[in-house]
């Protein structure tokens, strides 16, 4: 196998990796939707990404039985609005509080997007190294 072929396997592969993921949040934003407790939470810490320089937000909320649960969103990044302090809409399924995102358009938009977009990305080229053999 040459090393174009492992790129453009690589690349199909990370593409449906990305668009399964993007199908998994959809299919989790549909059920939080529907079944989803909504709840308000608080922006009680920022968290130093082990990946990168960016401060995470870390989330607060109580859930039905008063317990406090605490979560990380999965969209994060400037611009979003998670700010120390702040109050955001947040939503979670009943039996599982850690699967709680936080409840804007921009939260529920940006992760999705950016699955689909990396997804077709990947694809792209993928076809873009095949067809350019």
């Amino acid at each position: 196998m040459t090393g174009e072929a492992i790129g453009v396997g690589l690349c199909v592969f990370a593409g449906l990796l990305c668009l399964w993921a993007g199908v998994r949040e959809v299919r989790l934003q549909a059920r939080l939707r529907r079944y989803g407790v909504p709840v308000e939470g608080v922006v009680v810490d920022q968290e130093l990404a082990p990946s990168d320089d960016l401060l995470t937000p870390v989330i607060e909320f109580t859930d039905r039985q008063g317990r406090s649960v605490r979560f990380t969103p999965a969209a994060t990044g400037t611009g979003l609005g998670l700010d120390l302090g702040a109050h955001v809409p947040v939503v979670y399924l009943p039996e599982q509080p850690e699967s709680a995102r936080v409840s804007t358009r921009k939260h529920r938009r940006s992760r999705t997007v950016g699955l689909f977009t990396g997804g077709m990305l990947f694809l792209g080229a993928a076809v873009l190294a095949a067809l350019t053999r």
